[in-house]
Parts: structure tokens; C-alpha cells; sequence
């Protein structure tokens, strides 16, 4: 499976690296610190969503400023398999609260979610959870996957991934014990591949993440591959974020 990015994205990541950043309004619900902000760069402009990296709550087990790297690391990895899964997203040094990510801002009807997906949508998630499996996302909620007016699907909200031990949490265990499709391990092998090289997007992800989580995820990609199935929830631990929206 390869879905062409929009031919717009490449303007788009000129606009969010270079352009100047308005703030315009505050995400409230969430731990962490989240503006829609509006980015223009010459004549272009471009909504995102900015999260900078000293709005962060504190936690026990992700080091500290450390999350918004991990959205843009989500970002790069989803364009390596040729999924286009993450909107543009890029690390910016200097910003009205300092260094953060800024996202592209997808514009969706937010009462429409994993929960109440139509069963159409819900089949389409497969790419989803495979992506989710290698980056190892600890808080895939119900309202993370957007479904934009031409319906293509989205994933946002990647703070939480990249940990080195096992945290898989999500909402998403519709395929769990089903085979993985061809067309994705191919993906996943060719990624793998790509990581081992050591090139432009082995020195991409250990500018934002640890060469250890680096690592892991490789660890994970192998894995993967060879078990070539969903894995099911597992028992020994919380499968399913909270709270789940």
C-alpha cells in the first residue's frame, strides 16, 4: 500500500519551517500545552497546530521535552513507508512559546471518531494499527484518527510513542490475530532496510529520538515481520488508553 502525499505537502513543510507563526486560539482539553496557530510564509499561509515543548506536563516514564520530537518523528516514519498517515509535521527551534512541532491542522468534523465510525472506515484502519505496532504508541484514542471531507484517514497525537519498553495502548484491536497484508510486511521490510543503511532517515530519527528507542523500533520491525499477524490484547497489562476519546 502507497498513498501519494498531497501535492501541496512539500509547500506546506517550506510554509511551517520558515513561515511566521500567529497564534490564534488554545486546545484545552489535554495535558499538554496546544495552540492553533496560522503560519505565513511570503504570501502562503498554512493553519497548524503547535506544541511547544515547555507546555508539556511532566511524566514518570517519557524524558522530560521531549514529546513534541516524538510527533515529528511520527511524521518521518509514516512518510518512509509511503503511507502518508500524519499530517506535515516539523520541529521548529523558535516559536511564541519556544521550540515545538507544528502540524498541519486537519480540518474534520471532531464528533465523528473511532467510536462511531461507519464500518467502511473502520476496515480502512488497517495501515493504522500496523503503524501504530512499530512505533509503539501508548495512547492511540478514539479521537486521534480523523477522517477529513474527502474522506481520506489521518492519525495525529504521537507524543507518546517511541518507548523502548512494550506500550502499546489503543482502541484499535479490530484485527487482532489477523494476518498483517502482504503489501504492508513489504513496507515494513523495505523500512527495516532503509534503518540498517544508516542514511537520511537513520540521522532524521536520532536527531529526534534516542539511538536506544531507535533501536527498539527496529527491534519491533523485526518482529513484526516475523510473526506476519495483529497481536490481541494483551492481559498482563492496560491494552486500551484512558480515557479512550
Amino acid at each position: 500500500m502507497t498513498t501519494e502525499p498531497s501535492p501541496g505537502d512539500e509547500l506546506i513543510q517550506e510554509i511551517l519551517l520558515d513561515g511566521e507563526i500567529e497564534l490564534q486560539g488554545q486546545f484545552v482539553l489535554g495535558n499538554n500545552y496546544t495552540f492553533l496557530v496560522k503560519v505565513t510564509r511570503e504570501k502562503d499561509t498554512c493553519q497548524a497546530v503547535y506544541k511547544p515543548c515547555r507546555g508539556e506536563q511532566p511524566l514518570w516514564d517519557f524524558p522530560a521535552e521531549s514529546l513534541s520530537r516524538r510527533e515529528v518523528a511520527a511524521y518521518h516514519v509514516s512518510q518512509a513507508l509511503g503511507w502518508n498517515l500524519v499530517p506535515v509535521t516539523v520541529l521548529r527551534e523558535e516559536g511564541p512559546f519556544g521550540e515545538g512541532s507544528l502540524q498541519r491542522f486537519i480540518d474534520h468534523d471532531p464528533e465523528y471518531h473511532y467510536f462511531n465510525f461507519s464500518d467502511e472506515d473502520r476496515a480502512r484502519l488497517v495501515p493504522a494499527v500496523v503503524f501504530d505496532l512499530l512505533v509503539n504508541n501508548a495512547d492511540r484514542k478514539g479521537s486521534h484518527i480523523l477522517v477529513d471531507s474527502e474522506k481520506k484517514v489521518w492519525l495525529i497525537d504521537h507524543g507518546l510513542c517511541f518507548h523502548e519498553e512494550e506500550k502499546l495502548r489503543t482502541v484499535v484491536w479490530d484485527f487482532a490475530g489477523r494476518p498483517i497484508p502482504n503489501e504492508m510486511l513489504k513496507a515494513l521490510k523495505k523500512f527495516l532496510n532503509s534503518l540498517e543503511k544508516q542514511g537520511k532517515l537513520f540521522h532524521q530519527l536520532t536527531n529526534l529520538i534516542s539511538l536506544p528507542e531507535l533501536t527498539a523500533m527496529q527491534v519491533r520491525c523485526e518482529h513484526i515481520l516475523n510473526m506476519g499477524s495483529f497481536p490481541t490484547p494483551p492481559s498482563d497489562r492496560r491494552a486500551v488508553p484512558f480515557p479512550p476519546i
